[in-house]
């Protein structure tokens, strides 16, 4: 059977570091995390105009996180907090090939700030700056290296993400200041931390619609790997 071809976004940055330019950049262990479930990553630039093109191509898509935040006005915030970041050309590239890839009914992974734009554009909100919001939050931009746990999460059963792992809590690494907050019609929260943020989100209309806020390319636990395993054989399927 022929090996699913997972469409990964990249990140970009408009000059500095690697380049004086502007660059795109994706790391590494989101690829092998694809490669050893079975997958083969093809790498997407940001040209809303391939849309189209690049949805023929792939059996499925995985938008990866990144150090930015998702537009408030996307979801309807008349304010912008202060720590927001944005990029605004990888966000509306996201955004469209995500469109794209539900509208086709094929598999779509979310990974953190992934995670978040699929909530916004399943008709979501968001928290743009969790210690604002939440009481007696958890470090979920934790201060210990992300190869390492941060917390933990509990998984609702009879979700997806519960069938998934067979888990109903384990451990994850975090590194986000926004978190999901409203859900949106049909989308069910699958995993929480212990202080009450959203941590996966799901949305059982279609063949495979995951979000978590955690890291899972880094495979903190079994349940990372499961989550890899599952989302390519979903995407392997005819």
């Amino acid at each position: 059977m022929k090996a699913p071809v997972i469409g990964i976004p990249l990140d970009s940055e408009d000059g500095g570091g690697y380049s004086k330019l502007p660059w795109y950049a994706l790391r590494k262990n989101y690829v092998e995390s694809v490669v050893k479930a079975g997958g083969v990553p093809l790498l997407l630039p940001h040209e809303e105009t391939c849309t189209e093109a690049y949805i023929s191509m792939i059996d499925g898509l995985l938008i990866a996180g990144g150090a930015f935040d998702i537009d408030p006005t996307l979801f309807g915030a008349d304010h912008r907090h202060e720590t927001v970041t944005l990029k605004p050309g990888r966000t509306l590239f996201e955004a469209s090939i995500t469109r794209a890839a539900l509208a086709a009914d094929k598999p779509v992974l979310g990974i953190c700030g992934g995670q978040q734009l699929l909530h916004v554009l399943l008709g979501g909100t968001l928290i743009q700056h969790i210690p604002d919001e939440v009481t007696a939050p958890l470090a979920h931009e934790q201060p210990n290296p992300r190869t390492e746990s941060g917390h933990s999460v509990r998984v609702c059963e009879g979700t997806l993400l519960h069938r998934i792992t067979g888990e109903q809590e384990f451990p994850v690494n975090s590194a986000h200041h926004q978190a999901a907050k409203t859900p949106g019609p049909g989308v069910v929260v699958s995993a929480t931390a212990p202080d009450g943020v959203v941590e996966a989100i799901e949305h059982p209309s279609y063949s495979f619609c995951l979000g978590v806020q955690w890291h899972p390319e880094y495979h903190i636990s079994p349940a990372d790997k499961k989550i890899f395993d599952a989302f390519i054989n979903e995407a392997r399927l005819p």
